[in-house]
């Protein structure tokens, strides 16, 4: 069964380049194509994709009120990456604390945007730690949000080592635990930071202060 992907540009242009790249991929398939936020709750009603590729920035509904809405809205929301010029840009981050898994340059070579597409797809997070350090540390810390989550001291050390990019796996591997240990205690932080995903929580964990941007 294909994955189903919503492209949403105000540019034709783009939304060209995503379909043609898309279509070339046996396991994936364009749904359907909006110009604008606005038309998006009704298209992924109809169409129910699996993925959104949305532009973060349209003239009338940006990416970002899309993106909530859907959240908000939807039982079982699709899978939402946003699609930016510039990764440093301000509307990503909020894009990302709306709801979306993670985001994509418009440069990006064919095979990362297929990457990303099936990663967020099989319903993992795209996390980039170093843009996300980035756009954390114009914002600043807004605040101890985390400790009123009472993490233990062992889910902290896990969403310290979550916040640096790395896998479950590896996360077991350099603290010595099971990988169902680190499972459980992932889920546990998500439960317990109302997070969708790795890459809500970490830039919770960025905003609330309890790590600390570099530079």
């Amino acid at each position: 069964m294909s994955v189903g992907v919503l492209l949403v540009d105000d540019e034709q242009l783009i939304r060209a380049g995503l379909r043609a790249i898309i279509a070339s991929e046996p396991d994936l398939e364009v749904v359907g194509e909006a110009a604008d936020g606005s038309e998006v709750p009704g298209l992924v009603s109809r169409l129910t994709p699996a993925v959104v590729l949305m532009d973060v920035r349209m003239p009338t509904v940006d990416g970002i009120r899309a993106t909530a809405h859907l959240m908000s809205t939807m039982d079982k929301p699709p899978k939402v990456i946003v699609v930016t010029t510039f990764e440093n840009d301000d509307y990503v981050y909020d894009a990302l604390l709306a709801g979306a898994s993670g985001f994509l340059l418009k440069r990006a070579r064919p095979e990362e945007i297929i990457t990303a597409i099936r990663t967020v797809a099989s319903g993992e997070s795209l996390l980039f730690p170093a843009a996300i350090r980035r756009l954390a540390a114009n914002r600043g810390a807004a605040g101890d949000a985390l400790k009123a989550a009472a993490l233990t001291e062992r889910e902290g050390e896990v969403l310290r080592l979550v916040a640096t990019g790395l896998s479950n796996v590896e996360i077991a591997s350099e603290l010595f635990l099971g990988l169902q240990t680190v499972k459980t205690h992932v889920g546990n932080i998500l439960a317990k930071l109302g997070a969708r995903d790795r890459t809500q929580a970490v830039i919770k964990a960025y905003e609330s202060g309890f790590i600390k941007p570099a530079g």
